[in-house]
């Protein structure tokens, strides 16, 4: 497996399980990705992205976006798009 570093979590919004991200590279909803730092190191599937509260099928360099996490993400975190 490839990973391709796409952005950096910029918050991490708890209560609700939203990271926000600071995008390096195009995310797609569908795409894979991997959360890794300190302490953090999960992979999940792209579901549901939001850019200004609105619903985006994808984000482009430069955007801050949020995504639903599975798992809590800390700020400074990694992410990296995983490809075959």
């Amino acid at each position: 497996m490839a990973e391709e570093l796409i952005g950096t979590v910029t918050h991490y919004f708890g209560n609700i399980h939203v990271a926000a991200i600071r995008l390096e590279a195009e995310l797609r909803k569908g795409d894979q990705i991997r959360i890794a730092g300190h302490t953090s190191d999960f992979t999940q599937e792209v579901g549901s992205m939001q850019l200004d509260r609105q619903d985006i099928e994808a984000g482009r360099k430069g955007q801050e976006i949020a995504i639903k996490v599975r798992e809590h993400a800390r700020v400074h975190d990694k992410v990296y798009r995983v490809t075959a």
